[in-house]
C-alpha cells in the first residue's frame, strides 16, 4: 500500500550529497582557494606566468573528482599556491614594470632557441608633457606641451578632448593639433592641440574640467587621458574675451639662460618700458639666466606690475630645441591670448626703433587689417666703440655707445614679429604660420630692430675695439664686414634714462654686479 509520503528519489538522494558537499570544513576550505586564487590573479604578469600551469592542473583535477574529493583537492591546491607564493622572490617595481613588457614567455624562449626576444625597459620619451592649458574662447581651448618628436614624425598619435561638467555630463570634441616648432625639435617636439566645442561646454558657468585623450596610435585601444584644465563654478568670464583688453600691448619673452648681464636686462627693459608705454605688460622666462643680479634689475618693474617672471627651469629635463623656447613663445601666446591688442616677440638683445615723427598706435592702427606684420633688423656690433676721450663708457649704456651698423645689404636677416594673438592658434620664433588673417613683411620704412648680438651675455665692458673719429664719417671694415656710424638710439638715451628715474627710482647699481 502507498505511503503519503514521498519516496527517496534520484532527485532527492542528488540534493542529499550536494548537501554534504558543503559540511563547514570543506566549504571553508574552498572559499580559501578561491580568495587566493583572486589575490594571485591581480598579481603582476610574472607571478601570474609562473602559477597558471598550477593553477589549471588543479581547476582540472578537481573537475573530476567527487565533491568531497573535490573540496579536499580544492584545499590541496590553495596550499600549494600558498607554497609557491612564497617560493617566488618578492620583485623590486622596476622589475615588475620590465616583465610587464615580455613578449613572450620563458617556455616559449625555451621550446624555440631560434626565436629572438626583444625586451623593453623605461621610456625614452613621454607621449606628452603638459605644461599649460587654457581657454581661447567661449568654445576653443588649447593645450600646450611637448610629445615624443620620433613618435610625431614616424607615428602617427593623435588626441581627443572631452569637457566633463560638474554634474558629470561629458561632451566630446574633435581635436586638431599643431607642430609648430618648424621640425627644430630633438627628443622632444612642441604640440599644440585645439579643442573646439559645437558651443560653450560651461554656458551655465557650473564648473567643470577638460580632458584630453592622447593616442600613441592609430589605435584607439591605447591611450593616456589626464585633466589639462578645470574650471571652478562661477569662474567663466565672457567678457575676458571681447575688447577691450587689459594692455594695448604685451611682450612675450623667450628663455633666459647663460650668464644674463644684469645692466642689459636694466637698460632694455626700461628702454621698452617708455616705447610701449604704461598700458603694456612684459613677460619673462627663466631657464637658469635669471641670477640674483637679473632679479635685482627686473625686481622693480614687478613690483610696479609691469612685468612677469616665470620659473620654467625645469624644462630642463625634456630635451627640446634652445631651451624650449618654442614651447615658451607658445605658452605665452595662449596664457595671454586675450590680454592684450598686439603681442610682440623678439629677444632681450634686440631694441624696436621707430624712425623719427613715427608713433607705435599710429603705425598699429595701419597695420590693424592684419593679423601679423615681421619687422626687420638692424644689425649692430657689439665690439666697436668710438675712441672719444671726453666719454666715460663705464658710465654710458650699451645702445649709447655701440654706434655701428653692419651696411651690408642685399642678404636675408632673422625678423621678428607682432600679432594679435586673438587671431592665432600657434606660433613660432619669427612669425607664426598658424593664424586666421594676413601677414605683412614690407615694414622696414615704418618699424625696424636694432639687434646687438651676443652684447646680452657680455661680462664687463662692451667697447672692446675703439675706432678713430674718422670712423663717424667713412666706412669701417672689421672682421670682413663693412660698418657704418649710426648714431639713432644714443639720442634716445637721455629720454629713457629720465624715464627709468620717473617710473621706479634711482637703481642701486651694487646690485646688479654679477
Amino acid at each position: 500500500m502507498r505511503k503519503d509520503g514521498s519516496p527517496a528519489t534520484a532527485a532527492g538522494t542528488a540534493a542529499s550529497k550536494l548537501f554534504s558537499c558543503f559540511e563547514t570544513k570543506p566549504l571553508v576550505a574552498t572559499l580559501l582557494a578561491l580568495t587566493l586564487v583572486m589575490l594571485l590573479w591581480n598579481l603582476p604578469p610574472y607571478y601570474q606566468n609562473l602559477l597558471s600551469t598550477t593553477t589549471a592542473a588543479a581547476a582540472s583535477a578537481a573537475a573530476n573528482l567527487p565533491c568531497s574529493a573535490s573540496a579536499s583537492a580544492s584545499a590541496s591546491a590553495a596550499s600549494s599556491l600558498a607554497a609557491l607564493n612564497s617560493s617566488v622572490p618578492s620583485a623590486t617595481p622596476a622589475q615588475v614594470a620590465a616583465l610587464k613588457y615580455t613578449t613572450t614567455s620563458a617556455t616559449a624562449r625555451r621550446s624555440d632557441p631560434n626565436k629572438r626576444i626583444f625586451q623593453a625597459y623605461g621610456n625614452a620619451a613621454a607621449l606628452f608633457v603638459l605644461m599649460g592649458a587654457y581657454r581661447g574662447g567661449p568654445a576653443t581651448f588649447a593645450v600646450v606641451g611637448l610629445a615624443s618628436k620620433p613618435l610625431h614624425v614616424f607615428g602617427k598619435p593623435w588626441y581627443k578632448c572631452e569637457w566633463v561638467s560638474s554634474n558629470g555630463t561629458a561632451t566630446r570634441a574633435k581635436a586638431y593639433k599643431m607642430l609648430p616648432d618648424w621640425g627644430y625639435g630633438r627628443v622632444y617636439t612642441v604640440v599644440v592641440v585645439n579643442c573646439t566645442f559645437p558651443d560653450n561646454p560651461n554656458a551655465d558657468n557650473s564648473g567643470g574640467k577638460l580632458n584630453l585623450y592622447a593616442y600613441y596610435g592609430q589605435s584607439q585601444r591605447k591611450y593616456e587621458k589626464f585633466e589639462a584644465l578645470e574650471e571652478g563654478p562661477g569662474s567663466y568670464n565672457e567678457s575676458k574675451y571681447r575688447p577691450p583688453y587689459d594692455y594695448e600691448y604685451l611682450y612675450c619673452g623667450s628663455s633666459l639662460y647663460g650668464n644674463v648681464s644684469a645692466d642689459r636686462i636694466r637698460e632694455w627693459m626700461a628702454y621698452h618700458a617708455w616705447f610701449f608705454g604704461p598700458k603694456s605688460h612684459f613677460v619673462f622666462h627663466d631657464a637658469g639666466g635669471v641670477s640674483p643680479a637679473v632679479r635685482a634689475a627686473l625686481e622693480p618693474w614687478v613690483r610696479a606690475g609691469r612685468a612677469t617672471v616665470q620659473d620654467i627651469r625645469d624644462q630642463a629635463a625634456f630635451d627640446g630645441y634652445y631651451y624650449n623656447q618654442f614651447l615658451v613663445v607658445n605658452d605665452c601666446l595662449h596664457r595671454y591670448r586675450h590680454a592684450a591688442n598686439w603681442t610682440f616677440f623678439f629677444d632681450v638683445d634686440e631694441y624696436i626703433y621707430l624712425p623719427e615723427g613715427s608713433s607705435l598706435e599710429s603705425v598699429l592702427t595701419e597695420f590693424g587689417n592684419y593679423t601679423q606684420f615681421t619687422i626687420e633688423q638692424n644689425p649692430m656690433s657689439s665690439v666697436l666703440c668710438l675712441n672719444d676721450s671726453s666719454r666715460d663708457y663705464s658710465r654710458e649704456w650699451g645702445f649709447e655707445k655701440l654706434l655701428f651698423r653692419d651696411s651690408r645689404t642685399g642678404i636675408r636677416r632673422d625678423r621678428k614679429y607682432a600679432i594679435q594673438a586673438k587671431n592665432a592658434f600657434a606660433t613660432g620664433v619669427h612669425m607664426s604660420e598658424n593664424v586666421a588673417g594676413g601677414a605683412l613683411h614690407k615694414t622696414e620704412d615704418r618699424i625696424r630692430y636694432y639687434h646687438y648680438h651676443n652684447s646680452i651675455t657680455v661680462p664687463g665692458e662692451l667697447c672692446r675695439e675703439l675706432l678713430p673719429a674718422s670712423a663717424e664719417r667713412n666706412v669701417t671694415w672689421y672682421d670682413k664686414r663693412p660698418f657704418v656710424y649710426d648714431d639713432s638710439m644714443r639720442k634716445l638715451a637721455p629720454a629713457i634714462k629720465e624715464f627709468e628715474r620717473g617710473a621706479i627710482g634711482n637703481i642701486d647699481t651694487s646690485q646688479l654686479s654679477s
